[in-house]
């Protein structure tokens, strides 16, 4: 996994780059026409890859949450993400449940799962805590979805509070990230005068 993390991380960098030089990633009007060339297939790709990167957690999520807001704009954009997230949320969920904990040590370090395995395992009502982290865009979401599905949780409470607390921490995300964007852009811009 630290191999294909390695290999993602490479391959995000050169089209980065390539997308930075095309004027992808300075010009929104130029990313929205090239996913719009894409036709049905580019609001269903961004989709599956939010998905996916829940799952397989090889690229930053706020690198695909910023993305999903600056191509589509901020409502469908926001959907994207909250739909994508939420079934990879389920998925990795899901993945725990069924494989066990075996899963876990083969996607995170070792301190990570212990450090959080321990904080999970001496709160009395994990629903609640889990709500919390998930409402919240600091929490590590992905590894908390995997955790989850190595507890007591039921797959009917853990569908609740990924439905119902998702949508706020995705919206501020996706906020914080554009404005971040903004002004890295006007910073760029202003140095490039």
């Amino acid at each position: 996994m630290r191999g294909l993390s390695l290999f993602s991380l490479i391959i995000c960098a050169i089209l980065a780059i390539w997308a930075w030089q095309s004027g992808l990633l300075t010009s929104q009007q130029a990313m929205c026409d090239f996913v719009q060339k894409a036709g049905f297939w580019g609001p269903a790709l961004f989709l599956l890859l939010q998905a996916v990167q829940v799952v397989i957690p090889i690229l930053p999520g706020g690198i695909s949450c910023l993305a999903g807001v600056l191509i589509f704009g901020p409502w469908l954009g926001f959907l994207l993400n909250y739909l994508g997230i939420c079934i990879g949320s389920m998925m990795a969920f899901l993945i725990a449940r069924h494989f066990g904990r075996p899963v876990l040590g083969c996607l995170f370090q070792q301190e990570q799962l212990a450090r959080y395995d321990q904080w999970m395992q001496s709160h009395r009502h994990l629903s609640r805590w889990l709500a919390i982290a998930i409402f919240f865009p600091v929490a590590p979401d992905d590894f908390l979805c995997y955790l989850a599905g190595t507890t007591t949780l039921s797959w009917r409470t853990f569908t609740a509070i990924i439905w119902l607390c998702k949508p706020f921490s995705i919206a501020l995300y996706s906020m914080f990230l554009m404005f971040g964007w903004t002004h890295l852009l006007s910073w760029f811009h202003l140095g490039g005068a």
